[in-house]
């Protein structure tokens, strides 16, 4: 761009154009994305883009839909392509009268882009930490060096309370694996269960797991039910990702979970399986759901 400063004003965000980036400004509100707000304002660079189109847009409105190089930003790395349109911090939606401004930075945008190839390192900046969310087993935190997993009594599965709460350092990682609790999987899931997205820890080696592995594996938190929401969860993964491709290529030791809390006796289990029944009580479990718990905690006996 020539000039700075120049403005282009969408449904739900700005672009504020520089000499080498654009300032994408995403408007709060209601009514507007919750991905969105979270992320508030973000400076992507030219070079970090590979491609810019327009189109028409639904309802009487174009859209000018930007497309980062893979590995440019580490936000749109671990969406995956998971991310639905109006959740896509990339498009700008714009009334038709607004075509031909639109048309004009799309030109002009065009000669100033990257190479249609993956960016050696990220170009624009992950959400930065300490950052935390509720997933629906377990509490997730980063801190910028190392994420902990600390688990929730009435939704970790037994395996995953064995293990005790986790830490992973991020020197440790290979990277992460996000998958929307809006979009699921195609693995069956069990009776009774709400979850249907995951966030999954890569130690150095390991290999991505199926969706129903996501509930037994300590080095992963479920998603479900307002539990671990996009906006949440998905700035978490990138943030980490981030740290993760920071910290070099070189691969530490395998590193192990390490468990923060001992293993519970046969007097946790039995209070455990008390308070659930204080839970069944309140109507706060079904039937089915506080069977299936307490024959789990059973079974660690």
């Amino acid at each position: 761009m020539n000039r700075m400063g120049d403005v282009l004003a969408g449904f739900h965000a700005v672009w504020e154009f520089d000499t080498d980036s654009v300032l994408i400004r995403f408007e709060r509100g209601i009514r507007k994305p919750k991905l969105f707000q979270a992320l508030g304002e973000r400076r992507i660079p030219y070079e970090a883009l590979s491609s810019v189109r327009l189109s028409r847009g639904r309802r009487g409105t174009v859209v000018l839909h930007a497309r980062p190089r893979p590995g440019a930003d580490p936000l749109m790395d671990a969406a995956d392509g998971q991310l639905k349109d109006d959740a896509d911090p990339y498009r700008l939606v714009l009334p038709a009268d607004r075509a031909d401004r639109a048309e004009y930075y799309r030109d002009r945008l065009t000669g100033l882009l990257g190479p249609d190839a993956a960016a050696e390192q990220h170009l624009v900046a992950a959400p930065e930490p300490p950052l935390t969310f509720k997933a629906y087993d377990g509490k997730a935190s980063f801190d910028g060096s190392s994420v902990a997993f600390r688990w929730f009594w009435t939704g970790a599965s037994s395996a995953k309370w064995k293990s005790g709460d986790q830490s992973f350092p991020v020197d440790g990682l290979s990277g992460v694996v996000w998958r929307s609790p809006e979009n699921g999987s195609s693995a069956p899931t069990p009776p009774g269960a709400w979850h249907n997205g995951y966030l999954r820890l890569l130690a150095h080696g390991a290999e991505e797991e199926s969706r129903d592995g996501a509930e037994q594996d300590p080095a992963s938190v479920i998603f479900g039910l307002g539990y671990g929401p996009v906006h949440e969860s998905l700035p978490f993964a990138a943030a980490v990702l981030q740290a993760v491709r920071s910290a070099g290529p070189a691969p530490a030791p395998a590193p192990q979970c390490r468990p923060l809390e001992p293993h519970r006796g046969p007097a946790d289990i039995a209070d455990r399986i008390r308070q659930l029944g204080e839970l069944h009580d309140a109507g706060l479990l079904t039937d089915a759901e506080f069977s299936a718990k307490k024959a789990e905690l059973l079974a660690e006996l």
